[in-house]
């Protein structure tokens, strides 16, 4: 007998649960695309609110690999309702919703603190394996794919408990995204990249903080302390000038 699935805590229900295309003919004609209120929450809190996906699955009580379904699944059917003008509804699904008045909530927390960006910090409460893109010089290297090495952090309660140089062995463009995985890394500090990386990065469920500079060291602190921003248009050509790379 299948074991029933774990419910996906959600901390805010949609002020709006239903969505029809104002230009389609007798759009009620059609069967509406129906997202489950578990996949609005993750939609919620990783593109509106910014959280990664280690801070998603905190909030969520979940494994990452579940937010990992559970965006992907969201993000098609959100993409099927605006090609094919398809009604959306948003209902049901697997889920229990928090309890502001825990001190531990998500919710409580961002009312505390003021924050509606809260849950982009929770990432340093949790363990992690990170890398970011190194030069001999100890900075980050600023083209992803032809790095030569990286420098891996062992991330435990907010605090870095060991790192290591580690060579790339040859690899490079969207082959190391295979070879962090590997490693076991879900995180990566880089400069610019092509989309061929990015998304054989996002196939592998590393979290990408592109656009970063000066010291590997720096940068780890920053982004534990909860002050370094992702870019997501930092590209091969925005630190090469002319360069165009596609991985």
């Amino acid at each position: 007998m299948a074991r029933p699935a774990k419910p996906r805590r959600i901390c805010m229900m949609p002020p709006c649960t239903s969505f029809v295309p104002a230009d389609t003919a007798d759009a009620s004609a059609h069967a509406p695309v129906v997202m489950t209120l578990d996949e609005y929450e993750c939609l919620r809190l990783i593109d509106y609110e910014g959280a990664d996906q280690a801070a998603c699955a905190a909030s969520m009580d979940v494994a990452r690999t579940t937010v990992q379904a559970v965006y992907a699944s969201a993000r098609q059917k959100l993409a099927r309702a605006l090609v094919c003008g398809l009604p959306l509804e948003i209902q049901g699904g697997s889920y229990e919703t928090c309890e502001a008045s825990r001190p531990d909530c998500c919710c409580a927390a961002r009312l505390r603190h003021g924050c509606p960006r809260i849950l982009t910090q929770k990432r340093s409460e949790h363990t992690m394996k990170l890398a970011v893109t190194y030069s001999p010089d100890g900075q980050i290297f600023q083209h992803f794919g032809k790095t030569q090495a990286f420098k891996v952090y062992d991330i435990e309660k907010g605090a870095i408990k060991a790192s290591e140089v580690k060579d790339t062995e040859g690899q490079g463009h969207g082959a190391l995204a295979g070879l962090l995985k590997g490693w076991g890394v879900d995180t990566l500090l880089c400069g610019g990249m092509g989309m061929g990386a990015k998304n054989a990065l996002a196939e592998a469920g590393i979290d990408i903080y592109a656009g970063c500079t000066g010291a590997a060291d720096d940068a780890v602190n920053a982004l534990l302390a909860g002050t370094l921003a992702k870019n997501d248009a930092a590209t091969c050509d925005h630190h090469h000038g002319a360069h165009t790379c596609h991985a």
